[in-house]
């Protein structure tokens, strides 16, 4: 008995202290370093001056905007190339080489792959050439250093991830429903919207968060599309800890953008287990 004790223990106990030690407590020390001062002690002053300083709501409302928009066309794009993945292509070997292409890129840094969206999107980069040599441009589009650069960097970077969530859910879809729905007289259209689109919502679901919580918390893209200089929270953050040494503020800051994206993902979530609950039914 003694030792069915001991063994749940270990096999219960060290998990949950994994999880106390490297994921609650950081965030506890977090939330606790924001409301402490070591003259006033316990205060809410940093959150107040997040509240009534136009600058740090600005950040928020950027990093929020931007990662819903990356989080939105990395599902778009991973989709597509999902559903080609598992729908459109047959060999083992064609899949394969899809499967290298996707995933390639996570082994290459977030650093390199940034620096290399600089190259592109640059006044005299790839693209502006690019365009400028069709005639569809009279001049160079300034889009590094704005809110479309991350947004375009940090969608290359989601995007594997997204690509091998949907892929999971579509592999795992009975072939037999796709008959079933032709032989009820649907076509390719009605067959993914009432076949395809609803059975790959976990996978769409869970792609969707892993797009929006990494942009939520990317600071190397943010930083390298931006100059360094850009109004995101990641950045914001950072010079509050690393420049101007101001710990608590730099705490409450995290503990601000960690709940907002909290609230996002938890209403983002309910909406799509709602939709997997109806298309069930």
């Amino acid at each position: 008995m003694a030792a069915n004790r001991f063994r749940i223990f270990i096999l219960l106990g060290f998990p949950t202290l994994v999880i106390i030690v490297f994921f609650i407590a950081p965030l506890a020390v977090t939330a606790l370093s924001s409301v402490f001062s070591g003259q006033q002690g316990i205060t809410l002053d940093n959150y107040v001056k997040i509240v009534s300083t136009p600058r740090y709501l600005s950040a928020l409302v950027s990093t929020m905007r931007i990662s819903l928009l990356v989080a939105a066309f990395s599902l778009v794009l991973g989709y597509i190339i999902a559903y080609y993945m598992v729908m459109v292509l047959q060999s083992k070997l064609s899949r394969r080489i899809a499967y290298v292409i996707v995933i390639l890129p996570l082994f290459t840094s977030n650093i390199v792959r940034s620096f290399g969206f600089m190259i592109i999107l640059g006044r005299s980069g790839f693209l502006n050439d690019t365009l400028l040599q069709l005639g569809l441009i009279e001049r160079p589009l300034r889009i590094l250093y704005t809110e479309a650069s991350v947004v375009i960097g940090l969608t290359y970077i989601c995007l594997p991830f997204v690509v091998l969530a949907v892929v999971a859910s579509l592999q795992s879809i009975d072939k037999s429903l796709f008959q079933a729905s032709t032989d009820l007289g649907g076509d390719a259209w009605s067959t993914f919207w009432n076949v395809t689109w609803p059975l790959s919502l976990p996978g769409v679901l869970g792609g969707t968060v892993i797009a929006f919580t990494i942009s939520v918390s990317a600071y190397v893209t943010p930083s390298v599309m931006l100059g360094g200089r850009g109004s995101v929270m990641s950045i914001v953050i950072y010079d509050q800890y690393m420049a101007a040494m101001n710990f608590n503020f730099g705490a409450a800051l995290a503990v601000a953008l960690t709940i907002t994206a909290l609230v996002l993902m938890v209403f983002q979530s309910t909406v799509m287990e709602r939709k997997l609950k109806w298309a069930r039914t």
